[in-house]
């Protein structure tokens, strides 16, 4: 009896064990099932040459010591601009010019305010390799991107090899490119939108398009740049001395030349000009108002600016607003 009882036990500790080893069982099978679904959707996600360009430009390894990436000066809640004169670089090195913004630049066809780069892919790789930027060349770059499995698999599935000069200067330039806007209350007005500007902003317009102010001379198109290259007066030799354009062309004409930016976002891209000299849009028009009274001799300025403009209080109050009313709503203008 107590043999018989014995083994009834031993089955049913063996039944209990059996159906406990199949729950388990079952739940490492489904574990596994779930996590390789996982990986494989992961790894199986389409990536395209926008979202590639896009890791790029936040992506530290593109600078020697892994210390910066693009956005590092490129601030994205400053349109895509630095907040200071200078950029700091590698090592603490500064930047030579002033970060402008790399938003809105889709339809630009010169960059950097020599004018250097013929095209958005070709002005990709000048601060990588800049020794007071990134100070990477392009080659090592490429090495440390081929070693890394997940860039060799991106690059291979968007270019069909794996990540070259070419292509990387391909991909990022394709994220910039993407990095348009229009949502301003300026397109609003444009677009028949009620009470999308104040009448302060309008008489501002107005100012900026009149023969007084001469904004728009040099600052039309739907960025509000003709992508021309221009002397304001910011060079004299002396203590105003980066001679922009003609470093590029060693044309006299271009002394003190530099490329006029777009006016998109421009409450939030301070400090202003190649060299960051002004800090507010408010000494930005006072500047244009009276080149002389900020740089006394300047040389070879633009005809244009070679009397004092005699702008009013108001005219100056109101062009301000306006020129605050091309920032995007995704962005807060700074205080002025």
């Amino acid at each position: 009896m107590q043999i018989l009882i014995y083994k009834i036990e031993i089955s049913y500790f063996c039944i209990l064990m059996f159906k406990r080893f199949r729950i388990i069982s079952i739940v490492a099978f489904f574990v596994f099932v779930l996590t390789t679904a996982f990986r494989h959707s992961v790894n199986s996600i389409e990536i395209s040459k926008e979202t590639l360009g896009e890791k790029l430009f936040f992506d530290s390894a593109l600078s020697l010591d892994y210390s910066i990436s693009c956005a590092s000066c490129h601030i994205p809640q400053f349109a895509f601009a630095d907040t200071v004169a200078f950029s700091k670089g590698v090592g603490g090195k500064f930047g030579q010019r002033n970060t402008p913004s790399v938003m809105n630049v889709k339809y630009r066809d010169r960059f950097f305010y020599d004018g250097r780069a013929k095209d958005i892919i070709d002005q990709v790789h000048f601060p990588i390799q800049d020794p007071n930027e990134m100070n990477l060349s392009m080659d090592s770059l490429v090495q440390r991107l081929s070693v890394n499995s997940n860039y060799v698999k991106w690059f291979n599935a968007i270019y069909k090899e794996g990540p070259t000069k070419q292509n990387i200067a391909d991909a990022i330039a394709a994220y910039e490119m993407t990095l348009e806007t229009s949502n301003t209350p300026f397109d609003a007005f444009m677009n028949d939108v009620p009470n999308s500007l104040n009448e302060s902003e309008q008489r501002g317009r107005g100012v900026f398009l009149s023969d007084k102010a001469k904004c728009f001379d040099c600052h039309f198109g739907p960025d509000f740049t003709g992508d021309e290259f221009k002397n304001i007066g910011l060079y004299d030799g002396l203590k105003w001395n980066d001679k922009g354009l003609f470093g590029i062309t060693k044309d006299s004409a271009d002394f003190g030349k530099f490329k006029v930016p777009g006016l998109r976002n421009v409450g939030v891209t301070g400090p202003y000009m190649h060299n960051g000299a002004f800090k507010t849009l408010k000494v930005v028009i006072d500047y244009y108002d009276n080149p002389f009274s900020t740089v006394a001799k300047p040389i070879n300025i633009d005809e244009s600016l070679k009397k004092p403009l005699g702008l009013t209080p108001q005219e100056k109050e109101d062009l301000l607003n306006f020129l605050l009313s091309l920032t995007d709503k995704q962005f807060k203008n700074r205080t002025y």
